[in-house]
């Protein structure tokens, strides 16, 4: 699965591991990313989409529905 929101597009941003000697290695800093099951009124059917936490939070707030027209309207297939 990659670390990839359906919703808000957040993906892994990437920096670095600095250490107590100031040497430094890469890291990356990975979405909270989850794989929720919503159920579609509108098609009678369950769809399974990959959100961040934030995503999640922005579907309780302005619907299942209006958030699948956003994913649809940014060209993903739902």
């Amino acid at each position: 699965m990659s670390a990839h929101c359906q919703l808000t597009g957040a993906q892994p941003g990437f920096g670095n591991n600095i250490s107590h000697s100031h040497r430094r290695t890469s890291r990356r800093f990975d979405p909270n990313i989850q794989r929720k099951r919503y159920w579609l009124p509108s098609e009678g059917r369950n769809i399974r989409l990959t959100l961040s936490a934030k995503a999640i939070k922005m579907i309780d707030r302005i619907g299942i529905e209006a958030a699948v027209a956003r994913i649809r309207a940014g060209g993903v297939k739902v």
